[in-house]
């Protein structure tokens, strides 16, 4: 009695031999780093010498540099102090082609990177870095299209030559006046037919006749929404630039965002990056001439040499057709004639007229987006930090001008959805849509990170210690039984964080030490379970059976109830508490195996098949 088959222990010991296997990243120490990265290519051996030279010559200690996947560069540090010293002196050394990221790296042993383990990653609270709250104007959003319409408006009845006398905005709403009615009246309809997404209407007041615009609630709530995800878009481009580490950016609530650099401590360069401008370019690519020469240095007139972003340079024309700012808008599909991936996009008035001038003249020549970028980027000279303007320029798409087109026009010659749905991104985040505010700003530094992590363990530790006495003390070997599934449950619980490359916050923290309270709540029901059977008369191996039985429906029952509430934490809760609710659904899952199976495996193995008088509980 009280025996598992020999395949359910070996199973249960496979279960945590690899839970311990996938934990054992986590004991060794992380090591402070910079993660360097070229714009272009990758970081060849003669960089990582250069490299090492430069430190040696500023006499900052290096522990390695390794060659990392994807062309990378890792510089692995003893100290924090060092990483800072080695970022100086990589912004002298290096040129604007490369990125460096603070950074944080496990010291792994080359058999665990082999085998592709990894520990968790730390958040924000623990690692140090700096965490922005950002809120987007939605108003002003909605401002800008009324805008857009208004002028869009005004060259529509141009072109038309249909006589107005004024046209503006104000309150929400788009007013044109007339001095007849049946001017009015055609205006009307032609605004109607054009503006699909207004609602149009016809009055008159003091004498003049008016046709008035207003954009739905509907309409508003998706220009709204818009203008937050190309924000976000925007805002992650630019921390990309940055080359941050592992960064996360956001939407919180209807207007907010939120980024966190976990590793960089430079809030001023943060500010001065989320602060730049970038707007898009429509040329012609220039088929003439010979990429060759420009390379060489003799750039034909009227041409500019331009780059891919794979590197490849390409020869444009100098004339520009439209830019980022006569983009309306911008959305990703599928081309209806040969289904390969498509961008479609939008241009106002002014925009449409001079690409259809251009295309008309052009069809089946090359066209191509020209992404360019603005910012302020701080070098050091002489020793002292100095702020300047830098420009960059990148060819983002080619494609061939099927047939004329104006205010609408498709982007073909892509290569896959996901490139089409990118390059929409880009073409609206070519500018903030909407303006921004930074309202709540904290930088954490490495040693308070630290001192966050020695904290949090220090928690842990007590709060194990405790439980342990207190269950050995209380229900002698059983307890003893309990404290060892306790354990493993901790590891069990290391080892799901590491396997879903979770984050790990303070929050997480304290979802750890709830759980490990929690989880002797299921050995105390089957424990005083069995007393109870032992108290009514039954033989030890019978109270063994009957307290695991019959404890069962009610431990699952408790567990549901906190696991339901976990995952409404997790649907419902902001980042902290999301960070609460993962560790606690997993703890809650880990301590039902541990607790349940772990437990009557071991209790099995001391008692079960034998004869037994009392048990030491």
């Amino acid at each position: 009695m009280n025996q598992y088959p020999l395949w359910k222990n070996l199973l249960i010991l496979a279960v945590i031999l690899f839970g311990l296997f996938l934990a054992l990243p986590n004991l060794f120490s992380q090591d402070p780093a910079i993660e360097i990265k070229a714009e272009k290519g990758e970081v060849s051996a003669a960089t990582r010498a250069e490299i090492a030279a430069a430190m040696e010559n500023a006499g900052v200690p290096v522990k390695a540099i390794e060659e990392r996947e994807g062309g990378r560069a890792l510089i692995r540090f003893e100290k924090p102090s060092d990483q800072l010293r080695g970022q100086a002196t990589l912004e002298r050394t290096l040129g604007d082609s490369y990125q460096h990221a603070l950074t944080q790296s496990p010291d792994l042993p080359g058999w665990v990177e082999a085998l592709g383990l990894q520990p968790m990653f730390l958040g924000l609270d623990l690692r140090g870095g700096i965490h922005v709250l950002i809120d987007v104007d939605m108003d002003a959003a909605v401002t800008q299209a009324l805008e857009r319409f208004t002028g869009d408006i005004r060259t529509l009845l141009r072109n038309d030559r249909i006589r107005y006398l004024t046209v503006g905005h104000e309150d929400g709403r788009i007013a044109v006046r007339f001095r007849e009615e049946s001017v009015r009246d055609e205006a009307t309809k032609l605004i109607r037919r054009e503006f699909q997404d207004l609602e149009v209407t016809a009055g008159s007041e003091g004498g003049d006749y008016y046709v008035y615009a207003i954009l739905p609630p509907a309409k508003q709530e998706e220009i709204k929404g818009f203008a937050l995800q190309q924000n976000i878009t925007t805002l992650r481009n630019r921390v990309n630039a940055l080359g941050v580490a592992e960064p996360i950016i956001q939407r919180q609530g209807e207007r907010r965002i939120i980024v966190q650099l976990p590793g960089a401590q430079d809030p001023a360069r943060l500010k001065d990056l989320l602060g730049a401008t970038a707007t898009l370019e429509y040329r012609l690519v220039d088929t003439e001439h010979n990429v060759q020469d420009a390379l060489d240095g003799r750039v034909p007139v009227g041409a500019a040499l331009y780059y891919e972003r794979n590197g490849q340079p390409i020869l444009l024309k100098r004339r520009v057709i439209v830019t980022g700012d006569q983009i309306t808008s911008a959305a990703a599909g599928f081309d209806q004639q040969s289904g390969s991936p498509m961008v479609s996009v939008s241009l106002d008035g002014q925009g449409a007229r001079q690409m259809r001038r251009v295309t008309t003249d052009n069809v089946g020549k090359p066209m191509a987006v020209v992404f360019i970028e603005s910012r302020t980027v701080t070098r050091i000279v002489d020793g002292e930090p100095v702020k300047e303007r830098v420009r960059s320029e990148e060819v983002i798409s080619v494609a061939n001008i099927l047939e004329p087109f104006g205010r609408r026009f498709q982007t073909t010659g892509l290569d896959s959805s996901e490139e089409a749905h990118t390059l929409a991104l880009l073409l609206r985040a070519g500018a903030l849509a909407a303006p921004i505010e930074i309202v709540e700003e904290r930088t954490i530094g490495p040693s308070l990170g630290q001192d966050n992590i020695d904290q949090g363990f220090r928690s842990v530790l007590i709060g194990l210690s405790l439980v342990v006495v207190f269950m050995a003390l209380y229900y002698r070997v059983f307890g003893l039984v309990a404290d060892v599934v306790l354990v493993v449950n901790l590891i069990m619980i290391i080892a799901v964080l590491s396997l879903l490359q979770a984050t790990l916050t303070m929050p997480g923290i304290a979802g750890i030490v709830l759980t490990v309270g929690m989880a002797v709540d299921a050995n105390v029901l089957i424990f005083e379970r069995i007393r109870e059977e032992i108290r009514n008369g039954s033989t030890p191996q019978a109270s063994i059976h009957a307290g695991y039985d019959k404890a069962l429906s009610t431990i699952v029952d408790a567990n549901v109830t906190t696991l339901i509430a976990a995952i409404v934490l997790f649907s419902f809760g902001t980042g902290p508490v999301k960070g609460f609710a993962v560790t606690l659904f997993i703890g809650i899952l880990t301590s039902m195996f541990t607790a349940i199976l772990g437990s009557r495996a071991l209790i099995n193995l001391i008692y079960g098949g034998r004869r037994v008088k009392r048990l030491a509980i």
